[in-house]
């Protein structure tokens, strides 16, 4: 049977979903997966995040040991190989997924940690304080008595504060987790 990509960049390939299990309650999990995906997936692209990414990231996190190789994501989300290889290329830069090597092979998989959005907000965390420093120059040199000295300032102290709220915000978190979730 031959495969077609659809509009939405997606691989048909003429079978529904029911055709690929005998078991009803598989197909079920199977589409409650599918609807869990494509919502938090969508409510990611809203809150910014490319499509793909999402969609990959959503998958990862709802699959039940937290990784899939590019063959299973792309299975499973009927995407293709370079679809699924961009979406992991941007979650692995922004901290959200890691590589694995499957020993003795050349497949990796790929992994959801539990700490993702920690590790995130952290590497955002190393990004604001570099933002701060170019932002004190620009202050420095266009001066506060300027109207984009002013408006650079007001950026500064608003990263200032991130900063200093972040760092206290994550010792809550760690605390929290600690006691809520035992770890």
């Amino acid at each position: 049977m031959s495969e077609r990509r659809r509009e939405d960049g997606r691989v048909d390939d003429g079978r529904s979903s029911d055709s690929r299990s005998n078991d009803g309650r598989e197909v079920a999990d199977g589409e409650a997966a599918s609807r869990f995906v494509e919502r938090f997936a969508a409510q990611l692209v809203e809150a910014g995040m490319a499509r793909m990414p999402a969609r990959v990231f959503a998958a990862l996190l709802s699959s039940e040991r937290g990784d899939l190789t590019s063959a299973e994501l792309g299975e499973r989300l009927k995407i293709s190989p370079a679809a699924v290889s961009g979406a992991v290329r941007y979650l692995a830069q922004v901290n959200m997924v890691s590589r694995e090597r499957e020993p003795g092979s050349r497949r990796e998989r790929y992994r959801v940690q539990g700490d993702q959005w920690y590790s995130a907000l952290m590497e955002r965390d190393a990004m604001l304080r570099s933002w701060q420093g170019t932002l004190r120059e620009g202050v420095s040199h266009f001066g506060l008595e300027t109207p984009q000295g002013r408006r650079i300032n007001d950026t500064l102290e608003f990263f200032q504060f991130l900063d200093k709220e972040l760092g206290s915000l994550m010792e809550r978190w760690a605390a929290h987790k600690a006691q809520h979730l035992g770890r």
